[in-house]
């Protein structure tokens, strides 16, 4: 078709058509490189939010939404999962399953599916091979356009221990750890040269000991290739150090590994910055991820109220200095570690790719992060993407340059708190379950939204990430953002097989601590130790109606028995003991290592008496078509989920 475009496009009687628009639309913003099919390397949440967020770009600029094909990598764990993602796209390709080695962090795999389904350009996401440098690499040497920074710069931040290097290097203010003071210039290649790298590496447990001697404790041993909370372990003397570092060098095989102060009472902020192929960058305002269970974020909000705003322009300058620095392109994330005693900021790592929390900076900032990631590799600069005009107070209509480091955007009017959902069991510390899910019910409005990675009949897959939701609350000012939020993970509901955290994240946002932002990136773990926050009915409620469905689902299988065995004429062998256990039985509940034994007579078809310890309750029992039930005690009604394990 594209001949007919360009004859149709010569003709005086076409002229006044547009009959590419993206391409017009390159022109104009300055682009260098149209992108109409993108090879979605990644699965679950990632895939969802790029697909639907660069579909709103085009329907909401073009009015349409078909101006760029998606392409999926899908397995068969995730197509009997009914993955959502595999739903959204234009077309999928078929991968082998398992390990991610085997599919979406196989490099190889990657470039060759780009290859034969002649797409543009590829977004990596998160996680699996989204901070591979061989993966923008292998593409560019093909002519395929990667959605994120460059190789060599993917490298040298990538990795933890080049990235403290350059930032010592830009002037960012660091934590006490193995390559204090170490500072560099960038190889051709945009790498750290070898023997300053090496000088930052801990290679053994002797040598971890010598070093922390100089650093002090307590001490966190991180593998440099690490990530979401793999390979990282904490010490508080030299025994636990030794133990510690050879779980990092066990659990990230051949990863440099580096030591570093643990920071007490600190927070984790984090500045979002985005750059572009001119050597332009910025800061689009960042988020407070504090709430974190053993290194993995919980909560995320923004803008961080906890630090004073001349504190964090500094941070946001500072993170713009590091990514100039090494010609940063694509969106990246520069963590701090901040102290609100002191008001100070030491950095933690960048990633060079977007976070999962992405959605909290366009909440606050109303930048579409998926779509302003294509009009970057796309080539369009940062001052001509409508976005970023938008949020620095400009025309988005106009084009027209902007230094970034001497001008500063709006003050920001509006607060935006998040919760990770996942498939977790928090009765056994926050452990990872998978299996059916058979519905999720979520009532978004106007200040609160979310998104899913499974739909209806769906599923997690021993091999997915456990987190398959996120909502998002917004309000002008934390309080209210906090009380939509906490509203939100009250009324949603998730049945399946998993179980979940949801009732202990309505409980935990409720908290003083968090209420009055008082937390540290160690409160959460503290609580969890400590078992500070119970399930919020008490244990005679949870017995109670643990009976209530049990007793249910005992009277229903004996009577689906006994007509089963009337209608095979087996009557006769109905006894009285039979009939009678349809109507007065005994069960027990065992709950927080307690036994508790009730006597059950049903008086009517839906209506049970329960005794115990002398005393009689009744209830009212209503079965539902989703297998749940209506209980009504006296004028109280409750709706009742429940399942054997």
């Amino acid at each position: 078709l594209q001949p007919l475009t360009e004859i149709l496009c010569d003709s005086p009687a076409m002229s006044a058509m547009n009959l590419d628009p993206l391409a017009s639309y390159v022109k104009q913003r300055e682009g260098q490189r149209v992108i109409r099919k993108i090879l979605i390397s990644n699965n679950g949440m990632a895939a969802v939010k790029a697909i639907l967020s660069m579909r709103r770009w085009t329907f909401t600029e073009f009015g349409s939404e078909q101006l760029i094909t998606f392409v999926a990598m899908a397995t068969p764990d995730d197509l009997n999962a009914n993955a959502e993602f595999i739903r959204l796209a234009d077309s999928f390709v078929e991968v082998p399953g398992g390990k991610n080695v085997n599919n979406y962090a196989n490099v190889d795999l990657i470039v060759r599916i780009a290859k034969e389904q002649k797409v543009d350009a590829v977004w990596p996401g998160w996680g699996h091979a989204s901070e591979n440098p061989k993966l923008p690499a292998t593409l560019k040497a093909n002519g395929i356009t990667f959605i994120g920074p460059p190789s060599g710069c993917m490298a040298a931040l990538g990795d933890k221990i080049a990235a403290n290097i350059l930032a010592q290097t830009a002037k960012v203010p660091s934590i006490p750890w193995s390559g204090d003071g170490l500072t560099c210039q960038l190889t051709e290649e945009g790498t750290i040269p070898e023997d300053i790298f090496n000088k930052a590496m801990v290679t053994s447990a002797e040598d971890a000991c010598a070093r922390a001697e100089k650093i002090g404790f307590p001490i966190m041993v991180k593998a440099s290739e690490g990530g979401g909370g793999k390979g990282i372990r904490k010490a508080t003397n030299m025994e636990e150090l030794k133990v510690a570092f050879t779980n990092v060098f066990t659990e990230v095989p051949g990863s440099p590994i580096f030591l570093m102060k643990m920071v007490s009472k600190a927070r984790h902020l984090e500045i979002q910055i985005v750059g572009d192929e001119y050597g332009n960058t910025l800061a689009l305002n960042g988020r407070d991820c504090s709430t974190q269970r053993r290194f993995q974020k919980i909560f995320e909000e923004g803008p961080p109220t906890i630090a004073k705003k001349d504190v964090f322009h500094e941070m946001e300058r500072a993170g713009m200095r590091l990514t100039a620095l090494v010609g940063y392109q694509g969106a990246g994330t520069v963590e701090y570690l901040y102290s609100p005693e002191t008001d100070t900021f030491c950095f933690l790592e960048l990633n060079p790719r977007l976070q999962v929390e992405h959605p909290v900076t366009e909440a606050i900032t109303g930048v579409n992060m998926p779509a302003t990631q294509l009009h970057i590799a796309m080539g369009i600069p940062l001052y001509n993407i409508p976005d970023i005009r938008k949020f620095y107070g400009m025309d988005p209509m106009q084009n027209s340059k902007i230094d970034f480091f001497a001008v500063d955007y709006p003050p920001i009017t509006s607060h935006c708190c998040a919760s990770r959902i996942t498939a977790e069991n928090p009765d056994e510390g926050f452990k990872p379950t998978s299996g059916k899910i058979h519905s999720v019910r979520f009532q978004s409005s106007g200040d609160c939204w979310g998104y899913f990675s499974s739909g209806l009949k769906g599923a997690i897959h021993e091999f997915a990430d456990s987190q398959f939701g996120h909502i998002f609350a917004k309000g002008p000012n934390r309080e209210a953002a906090r009380k939509s939020l906490r509203f939100a993970l009250m009324n949603l509901d998730i049945q399946g097989d998993i179980r979940h955290p949801v009732d202990y994240l309505v409980d935990l946002i409720e908290t003083k601590e968090y209420r009055e932002n008082t937390i540290d990136t160690m409160w959460l773990d503290g609580l969890i130790a400590s078992k500070a926050i119970t399930p919020s009915l008490g244990v005679n409620e949870v017995v109670f109606y643990a009976a209530v469905f049990r007793a249910f689902d005992m009277a229903k299988s004996r009577t689906e028995e006994a007509i089963q065995s009337m209608q095979k004429g087996q009557l006769v062998l109905l006894g009285k003991n039979d009939t009678d256990a349809l109507t007065s039985f005994h069960l027990d509940i065992t709950f927080d290592d307690r036994k508790f034994s009730f006597q059950v007579t049903r008086k009517r078809s839906d209506v049970y008496c329960f005794t115990i310890n002398g005393g009689t309750l009744s209830a009212k029992v209503r079965e539902q078509p989703d297998g749940s039930l209506y209980v009504t005690v006296g004028r109280l009604s409750q709706h009742l989920k429940g399942k054997e394990e």
